[in-house]
């Protein structure tokens, strides 16, 4: 039994009337791509809801892309606004799967790391002498999924903060210009905090899996803005060259993305420069079923380059990222 994996965010999936590209020409190019992951679970990430009048805010620009393909009939679960059948406006995580959910989806968000605090240097706002707590943004989301009678997969879908530099009070002249460059420098580190915190806070939950199962069979997809052998990275892997610890072998996450030729092995471009920042890590247990990896990035463009506008380019800025599993082969 084959069973394919994949993650792909969609770069601001959204149906907005003035937008250019509109809906439908994102569709006419993110369709077939879809169609060519055969997938069997789809992490999504980046996926905006859309107001309906009377209607709790819904993901159905989503749902559009995938009518008339066969992920239209998988089941599908998306993160949601606290104590609200609501998706956010903005930004979602979405889990499409052939194979039946177990349980409800979790959320995590600052509940199993305690926010830091932190004393901005360059703030110049009221409050500038007091620490502030430094949270996470971006939900980390959960699901189990039952393949077969013998088989859970316990699939976690990420989208860790970006990289561009998080706001500083008084430091930014406009949306896109800083007034000096320490300020830069200052919310720029904030955000690397903020998206470590977010990785452990995610290594925590998968620890917390193998407490309940330590054979358990994990799939960690997402984009983790970040590069391989990062921090992140590395705090999602658990690898045992960093904790020092023999025991902590079989926990360890394998990075799905060593397998492929490294002239290949890109999910984005930036200034020219080919760059690994979406990721699948299986865990240890999962091994024996792995066969291969795919990123389908022959048509992937530089959307960061002079003139590369949105409507230029309806397809995403990146590309899609997708494993294959053979549950059949052991026994």
């Amino acid at each position: 039994m084959k069973l394919r994996i994949a993650t792909f965010n969609l770069e601001n999936l959204d149906d907005q009337e003035n937008q250019n590209p509109s809906l439908e020409k994102r569709i006419k190019v993110l369709r077939p791509q879809l169609l060519r992951l055969k997938a069997d679970v789809i992490c999504f990430q980046e996926i905006q809801g859309q107001e309906t009048v009377g209607e709790p805010r819904d993901i159905t620009a989503l749902k559009e892309l995938l009518k008339n393909t066969p992920y239209e009939d998988y089941n599908m679960v998306s993160t949601k606004t606290q104590g609200s059948d609501e998706v956010y406006d903005k930004r979602n995580l979405v889990i499409v799967s052939k194979y039946s959910f177990e349980g409800e989806p979790v959320q995590v968000k600052n509940s199993l790391l305690t926010p830091p605090s932190y004393n901005y240097v360059t703030d110049t706002g009221a409050d500038a002498d007091q620490a502030k707590e430094i949270k996470i943004e971006r939900p980390i989301f959960y699901v189990k999924i039952r393949v077969n009678d013998d088989t859970i997969l316990h699939v976690i879908n990420l989208h860790l903060k970006s990289r561009n530099a998080s706001n500083v009070t008084g430091q930014k002249i406009n949306q896109f210009a800083w007034r000096n460059s320490s300020a830069w420098a200052e919310g720029y580190f904030v955000s690397s905090m903020k998206r470590v915190a977010q990785s452990i806070e995610t290594r925590m939950l998968i620890d917390s899996i193998f407490e309940e199962n330590p054979n358990a069979k994990i799939v960690v997809c997402g984009d983790f803005n970040a590069h391989p052998k990062e921090v992140p990275v590395e705090a999602i892997a658990g690898k045992v060259a960093n904790t020092g610890n023999s025991e902590l072998n079989q926990f360890e996450m394998v990075a799905c993305e060593n397998t492929i030729p490294e002239s290949s092995r890109y999910t984005y471009i930036y200034r020219g420069q080919k760059r690994l920042i979406d990721h699948i890590l299986i865990s240890k247990a999962l091994m024996p079923f792995y066969r291969t990896s795919e990123i389908h990035n022959e048509t992937l463009e530089d959307e960061s380059v002079a003139f590369a506008l949105d409507s230029k380019f309806p397809e995403s800025d990146h590309a899609p990222f997708i494993i294959e599993l053979e549950l059949e082969s052991v026994e």
